[in-house]
């Protein structure tokens, strides 16, 4: 029975246990996508990662998994997989860039190092597309089980992507983030009636006024102290993910959203912070880059950190 080794790890955070998990096989040679699909499933982390040699001039060519899909790109899997080949040498330390062939094309990778290592990754997406928009306040509202109050007053909920789409919806406050429990008859009444497609759901709010979440480790930080531009959380039970501690490939879009409707000016866009998965207790910070020219977006990034929890061996 052929065994696979697979490395662990916890990404956008810099402390085990938070973050969101990732499973990294780095010599996935005779897997077919249905055995990965199954692997994937097996691990029921949000995503797996399956790593092989390059074939469009690429440094690797990367599969991405979740439960239930392959995705054409994804922002953790990227991050944490850099994580684990710097760790594994195949990505030498020192070096600065690196590209993975994924199925939206060549993504380069820019590295960050100290001492003991990598010690961050930015992740460069596409520029945004801005898809369908859902203003019926009330109607959206029912269906994320919120008041209408709860919508920020003037803003749509929006389909962007980076390559990879997902609806963004704004609330006034964390506590109706926090209180978000999807009606997804009704939701998916609102994504027709706007002519959507089906999309993970992604909902967040620039409201800083709550009391702070203590951190874990007893070190007397705060989750939600150290300065984030949004707090966030992303819902995608059609992709076998009931809820996402970390989404990398919503934050690039995420921070276009930011961006066009005016929660953040062109110099504030340039260095965001979403917090993400405090209420499942594996908070993350999600860094978000986006460049832009008279309001035009010319360059998404999106970064972190990433811990190796793990390591172990699969019979398939």
């Amino acid at each position: 029975m052929p065994t696979y080794r697979y490395l662990h790890l916890d990404v956008f955070t810099d402390s085990p246990f938070e973050g969101n998990q990732l499973a990294v096989f780095p010599e996935p040679q005779g897997l077919t996508a249905d055995a990965m699909q199954t692997i994937a499933r097996e691990m029921n982390f949000s995503e797996s990662t399956f790593v092989f040699p390059p074939q469009k001039g690429g440094d690797i060519w990367m599969r991405i998994f979740t439960p239930g899909a392959e995705l054409p790109m994804a922002g953790h899997p990227t991050i944490g997989t850099t994580f684990a080949l710097a760790g594994l040498g195949t990505i030498a330390c020192g070096r600065q860039q690196f590209v993975f062939e994924l199925g939206v094309g060549p993504t380069p990778v820019s590295l960050e190092w100290d001492q003991a290592g990598l010690s961050f990754a930015w992740m460069t997406q596409g520029l945004p597309t801005f898809g369908g928009e859902v203003r019926d306040a009330s109607a959206l509202a029912a269906a994320l089980g919120v008041a209408a109050a709860d919508l920020i007053a003037g803003l749509p909920g929006q389909v962007i992507s980076c390559g990879l789409p997902f609806f963004f919806v704004p609330l006034a406050s964390r506590t109706a983030v926090d209180a978000v429990a999807i009606d997804r008859k009704a939701l998916g009444a609102c994504y027709r009636a706007a002519g959507i497609d089906n999309l993970p759901v992604f909902i967040f709010t620039p409201d800083s006024g709550l009391p702070r979440r203590s951190a874990p480790g007893g070190d007397g930080a705060e989750a939600g102290g150290r300065g984030e531009t949004v707090y966030s959380r992303m819902l995608a039970p059609d992709f076998g993910i009931s809820e996402d501690p970390a989404t990398g490939g919503a934050s690039g879009p995420l921070g276009c959203y930011l961006l066009r409707h005016g929660l953040v000016t062109a110099a504030q866009a340039r260095q965001m912070v979403s917090l993400q998965g405090v209420a499942m207790k594996r908070p993350s910070r999600i860094h978000i880059s986006i460049d832009s020219n008279n309001g035009e977006v010319s360059r998404v990034r999106v970064g972190g950190r990433s811990v190796l929890v793990g390591r172990g061996e699969l019979n398939v």
